[in-house]
């Protein structure tokens, strides 16, 4: 009884160690150490919640830091399921988990408000503009595949490797200025919201994003303020 008494006392302590809530109440757990012991991650959940405005953080409950096979198998940082929001242990710096995190608030926010985001097709028609202008440019440097592959709006692993290993991007990036804001942001629909929501919050200088995506960017604007939000609804 005595033993037993001790294992469960550890185990809360562990808990108490591993665990902590956020002033927002969402629940942070680590399954695993971070392999960066300078990353003070609740300064990294403070900046997220004062960073995005609270009724953003509605549809995430919680946050576990850890490692998944699913890092490995689908060639992530982290990922959102079902209220919780996966993250990977093995980190560079703060602002490096603090892009993961806000990267994945923003899809958490695509069910819930997938009506607001996508549902006047302005953001799709601004990206699939893009996505067949990329298919000219690209065509025209010796990049070919087909035009309904580009058309696509949804992610293909396949249309992904092409931009990643068959390009490069690091020559996206140089043919992609001023047509994306980063050379992901082309992989999807999805993503060129969730790489927008990124940089709407990461970079507080709007200029080139309202350039580059107006469309996108008009759209978060009316997220992020609660009074638009309810007209847009």
């Amino acid at each position: 009884m005595l033993i037993h008494y001790i294992q469960k006392s550890q185990t809360r302590i562990l808990e108490a160690v591993n665990s902590f809530y956020t002033p927002t109440g969402i629940h942070v757990y680590f399954k695993d150490r971070l392999t960066n012991d300078k990353i003070d991650i609740e300064n990294v959940i403070s900046k997220v919640e004062s960073t995005i405005p609270t009724h953003l953080l509605s549809e995430v409950e919680m946050i576990i830091v850890g490692w998944f096979d699913e890092f490995e198998e689908r060639k992530l940082n982290a990922f959102y399921e079902n209220g919780t929001l996966y993250v990977s242990n093995v980190q560079d710096d703060e602002e490096d988990i603090f892009d993961d995190i806000v990267h994945e608030i923003s899809h958490s926010l695509e069910s819930a408000l997938g009506y607001e985001i996508y549902g006047d097709q302005k953001v799709k028609d601004e990206f699939l503009r893009k996505r067949h202008y990329l298919y000219d440019l690209l065509w025209s440097n010796g990049h070919k595949a087909p035009l309904k592959v580009f058309m696509d709006p949804e992610y293909s692993e396949e249309f992904d490797m092409f931009l990643y290993k068959s390009i490069g991007y690091d020559k996206l990036s140089e043919l992609m200025k001023g047509l994306f804001i980063t050379p992901y942001a082309a992989t999807s629909l999805s993503e060129y919201y969730a790489t927008g929501f990124t940089e709407f919050y990461l970079d507080s200088n709007h200029n080139f994003f309202k350039k580059v995506s107006p469309e996108l960017y008009k759209k978060l604007a009316i997220l992020q303020d609660p009074e638009k939000l309810d007209k847009a609804v």
